[in-house]
């Protein structure tokens, strides 16, 4: 029995058409290194663990920090996790 090309054909131009597009974006993006602050590297190492937030007049602060050491067993090798968010909302009377 033969096999049916003409369905797989069009299965493969479709997905074939998706892989030669994204090649083609992902050339012309050009990816630039992230600019590196010292200042607010210190400021996340200050921010304390847990969730906090401050409200003033004009503006809402918040902060949260996640920090954790996972281990494989008891004495083996670990990673830390540590996630520092801050955010700030302000508000202008225009």
């Amino acid at each position: 029995m033969p096999l049916p090309i003409a369905p797989i054909a069009g299965l493969a131009l479709r997905y074939g058409a998706v892989a030669v597009t994204t090649y083609a974006l992902t050339r012309r993006i050009s990816i630039q290194r992230g600019h590196y602050d010292q200042r607010g590297e210190d400021a996340m190492d200050d921010v304390g663990e847990g969730i906090s937030v401050r409200r003033e007049p004009e503006q809402v602060n918040g902060a949260t920090r996640f920090r954790r050491v996972v281990r494989v067993g008891q004495d083996g090798p670990g990673i830390e996790i540590d996630i520092t968010a801050l955010g700030r909302i302000r508000f202008r009377k225009v």
